[in-house]
């Protein structure tokens, strides 16, 4: 059942920002074309650049006219819910400004209860500053209706400082009033992790150290830096990728049965498997960790630059473009099975899934020739699942040939799936944070990076890869060792003939 959030007002800070002009405000706009915006809100653009309501509105205009596609009659409704206040983020007094403009649309929209949500769109320097400045005036005060804030990764850069960042932002808010943001949590097809496997009595029973070899999760992104030379030179995939979003990932592969369906049941679980991840010995970030950086190629007939080629990147960079770990969760469930994770930049193909790799039979015959039994769960792109296990294959005699079945998400008569910043900031202003990420379990993630974050200063520990290839050879070795192999997927769900490499 569709819930509609209260009435309420939507206060973007870096609402000149590129994040707020390709995700939030079209996610707001698709909200309100389907009725799934309270009945009277206001959405407050906030940053330093100076506009009036009506020019932020025709830029905003402009913008969704660009990357969507509208009706000019819900267009026009929709920005007349749009107003600006400009005013200098770090700088406390300037936000005398930003309570009279809150104050004038408490009046204008008639909210009985003053019921806020601050999103906080700006760069991470700010994350500490804002809710210090909102305090200040008063803003973060429940009194008169909740007040919520969204921050949007990366929290913290290191162990040391989402420690601080959190105690900075708890001075002011309190932890129900906290929301972080991973987007990939708002993915359907993350969230149906959940689904399969506690809805099903055929899954659940194996899901286990007694019938599962090993686990395989893949991030890939076809893309280089992009424009983000920059940002990315200060970040590398460990903090860009794998700290959240793949740790995130795997929590949901490999937690417990949450005792009900709330935010509370459910991030309590993932924080118990985050604190169970087998700490990262010396030894481990030796043999069982790969770090890479692309190098320049050709690709399908075009030349590629390499990532220290990239603008914004100094020219002797070590930062990592991509990560390969075998880690290991130390819990009943989980004991000895190995994870192998791994992300990267510039690989063959853009594609996130899991892949369950079952043992294989123990029948003395039939165990010897069997292919193998796995089961693969794509998050992006072609949405879906693919299970494969063993038939007989036509003839005499008793060999086994792989067969598969597969479910696509894009077959379900319900097309109506909300995209990830839809999803969340809906959630938000229902005050649901069952799929925000909890501070214990943000820690967790941290604690568990942090040797690879120190160990990156090793000279030594850096590999190269070619544009177009699947990462360093020695990312291979991490399976081989095992007697294992990647799944090299494609961007269709199903293997086909022709795969991106």
């Amino acid at each position: 059942m569709m819930v509609i959030p209260e009435n309420s007002c939507i206060v973007i800070f870096g609402a000149s920002g590129d994040l707020t002009y390709r995700k939030l405000i079209p996610a707001l706009y698709h909200l309100y074309e389907n009725e799934q915006l309270p009945e009277s809100f206001a959405i407050l653009g906030a940053s330093r650049t100076s506009y009036s309501d009506e020019s932020y509105r025709d830029k905003l205009k402009l913008s969704l006219q660009e990357l969507e596609k509208t009706t000019p009659e819900t267009l026009d409704a929709f920005c007349r819910h749009i107003h600006y206040q400009s005013v200098d983020t770090a700088d406390v007094d300037d936000y005398h400004k930003l309570k009279n403009k809150l104050d004038e649309l408490a009046g204008q929209y008639q909210f009985e209860q003053r019921n806020t949500l601050f999103y906080l769109a700006t760069p991470p320097s700010l994350y500490g500053v804002i809710p210090q400045c909102l305090a200040a005036h008063g803003l973060h005060d429940e009194t008169d209706g909740w007040k919520r804030l969204v921050i949007e990764k990366p929290f913290g850069y290191d162990f040391a400082s989402a420690q601080q960042l959190d105690i900075d932002i708890h001075q002011h808010f309190k932890e129900h009033q906290i929301y972080r943001i991973d987007h990939y949590l708002g993915k359907e097809t993350v969230q149906n992790l959940l689904v399969f496997r506690f809805a099903n009595g055929m899954f659940e029973p194996l899901w286990n150290r007694n019938f599962i070899d090993y686990v395989e999760i893949t991030g890939a992104e076809f893309l280089g830096v992009e424009e983000r030379g920059g940002y990315y030179d200060g970040s590398g995939a460990v903090r860009d990728m794998f700290q959240n979003h793949l740790l995130q990932v795997l929590a949901m592969v490999s937690m417990e049965p949450p005792s009900a369906i709330n935010a509370d049941s459910i991030r309590n679980e993932v924080n118990k498997v985050l604190q169970s991840l087998q700490p990262l010995t010396e030894d481990d970030l030796k043999n069982n960790l790969v770090l890479g950086q692309y190098t320049g190629s050709e690709v399908r007939g075009q030349f590629l630059p390499g990532y220290r080629e990239e603008p914004g990147v100094a020219g002797d960079s070590r930062t990592e473009t991509y990560v390969g770990l075998k880690m290991f969760i130390n819990n009943w469930r989980w004991n000895n099975v190995p994870f192998y994770v791994r992300t990267g930049k510039r690989l063959p193909t853009r594609v996130t899934e899991v892949v369950i790799h079952f043992k294989q039979t123990p029948h003395p015959v039939f165990g010897q020739n069997a292919p193998e039994n796995k089961l693969v769960i794509r998050i992006q792109p072609d949405e879906g699942i693919l299970m494969s296990f063993g038939l007989k294959q036509p003839g005499a005699g008793f060999k086994a040939k792989e067969a598969s079945m597969e479910f696509h998400y894009a077959s379900l008569e319900e097309t109506q799936m909300l995209t990830a910043y839809e999803r969340l900031l809906l959630d938000a202003l229902n005050g649901d944070a069952t799929l925000f990420a909890r501070t214990d379990a943000v820690e967790a993630c941290w604690k568990f990076v942090q040797p690879i974050l120190d160990y990156k200063q090793d000279p030594t520990s850096l590999y190269g890869y070619a544009c177009g290839t699947w990462g360093p050879k020695e990312s291979d070795d991490l399976l081989t060792n095992d007697g294992r192999t990647w799944r090299f997927p494609c961007k269709n769900l199903t293997n086909t003939d022709y795969c991106e490499l």
